[in-house]
């Protein structure tokens, strides 16, 4: 592994003008809705918005107004249970990646016998994980908003546990947004944004699978763009209008 194992994927076509063009519109978004007044509850609707669209592109049925008065299916349920401890995973994912990992799968799979819970489905699942977490530890030039997008794609795709990839996929990116400082307080909603773009987002996550350097490069692109509805889902963003 390279010193920065992401520095090939910062120098491809189109990649640094639309990870700064979407940093930059996620920073006028959080600087000109008045941040500093932002509360905890506002925090909450966020993962809470969150939570329900990761839960229906993992296939729930249930209704945002159902999961906020707490009676949506099971598989919200799975996706609430992460979001109420997820930011208090930043700190884990900044010193131990697999630790942090290991505990957003324990939530999500809360219902399934303990020695499945947070543990990698195979050794070749492990390794991936080790492989995934040592970029993490890598110093990088690659802007946060790239790596929370090769983060989603390499749980999402990778598989590495039993069950609730994609759950657990969403809530890592969220996390490292957070943990990487580009939205501390977690107001925006990526998992909205790739629910608004859902069959673009799932054509490129089997493109990042199957589809070689063209495939990554397809789904950084789209990533950028997801990140942008994800500004535009913002609780914040919403409260202002």
């Amino acid at each position: 592994m390279s010193a920065d194992p992401l520095s090939r994927l910062v120098s491809l076509e189109g990649v640094p003008s639309a990870y700064a063009a979407a940093r930059d519109g996620i920073d006028v978004m959080l600087r000109d809705r008045g941040l500093r007044r932002t509360s905890p509850e506002t925090t909450g609707e966020s993962l809470l918005r969150g939570a329900h669209a990761s839960a229906v592109l993992e296939g729930s049925a249930s209704s945002l107004a159902e999961v906020r008065e707490g009676v949506g299916d099971e598989i919200a349920g799975d996706a609430v249970r992460v979001s109420t401890e997820l930011l208090g995973l930043a700190p884990v994912l900044s010193r131990a990646p697999l630790q942090a990992f290991a505990r957003i799968h324990a939530l999500a799979a809360a219902g399934l016998p303990a020695e499945v819970r947070g543990r990698p489905r195979d050794a070749d699942a492990a390794a991936r994980l080790r492989i995934l977490a040592d970029a993490l530890s890598a110093p990088t030039t690659a802007p946060a908003l790239l790596v929370a997008a090769v983060v989603h794609a390499e749980l999402a795709t990778g598989a590495p546990f039993a069950s609730h990839n994609g759950i657990v996929a969403r809530a890592a990116e969220r996390l490292v947004l957070v943990a990487r400082g580009v939205d501390e307080k977690s107001l925006v909603v990526p998992e909205a944004g790739h629910l608004a773009l859902r069959a673009a987002y799932e054509s490129n996550l089997r493109g990042y699978r199957d589809g070689g350097d063209a495939g990554v490069h397809s789904w950084l692109l789209y990533a950028a763009e997801a990140y942008a509805a994800g500004a535009e889902a913002s609780p914040l963003r919403r409260a202002a209008e």
